[in-house]
C-alpha cells in the first residue's frame, strides 16, 4: 500500500469513529490511475493547443474531454468508497458522519 500524501486524508483519518482507511484493491487503484493518465493526456494537449492558439471550439471540445474524464474518475472513487468506508461505518452504525461526507461531495458540485 502506498504512502498517502502529506494533507490527503485516508477513510479512517476525517474522525476517529470511522475506520482506519481502507485501501482500495489493486484493479479498483490500476483503473483509477489509468484514467487519471489519460485525463492527463487530454489536458496536455488543452495546454498545447491553446500555446499553439488553436481555434477555441476546438480547445472547448478537447477541455469537455478533459472534464468528462475527471468524472468518470470521480465517479470510481465514490463508488469504492461506498463499497468499502461507507458500508463499513454503517455496519459498525457509525452512519451520520459518513453520510454527512458523502452529502457534502455533491454540495461542491
Amino acid at each position: 500500500m502506498s504512502i498517502p500524501h502529506p494533507g490527503i486524508k485516508t477513510c479512517g483519518e476525517r474522525s476517529r469513529t470511522m475506520p482506519k482507511g481502507i485501501p482500495r484493491n489493486k484493479p479498483v487503484n490500476q483503473q483509477i490511475l489509468h484514467r487519471m493518465k489519460i485525463a492527463r493526456g487530454h489536458l496536455d494537449k488543452v495546454i498545447r493547443m491553446t500555446e499553439d492558439g488553436v481555434y477555441c471550439i476546438d480547445i472547448v471540445q478537447q477541455s469537455i474531454a478533459v472534464q468528462g474524464a475527471l468524472k468518470k474518475i470521480d465517479e470510481i472513487i465514490l463508488k469504492n468508497h461506498m463499497e468499502t468506508c461507507v458500508a463499513d461505518s454503517i455496519k459498525k452504525g457509525k452512519s451520520t458522519e459518513v453520510i454527512d461526507d458523502v452529502l457534502k461531495i455533491f454540495e461542491r458540485r
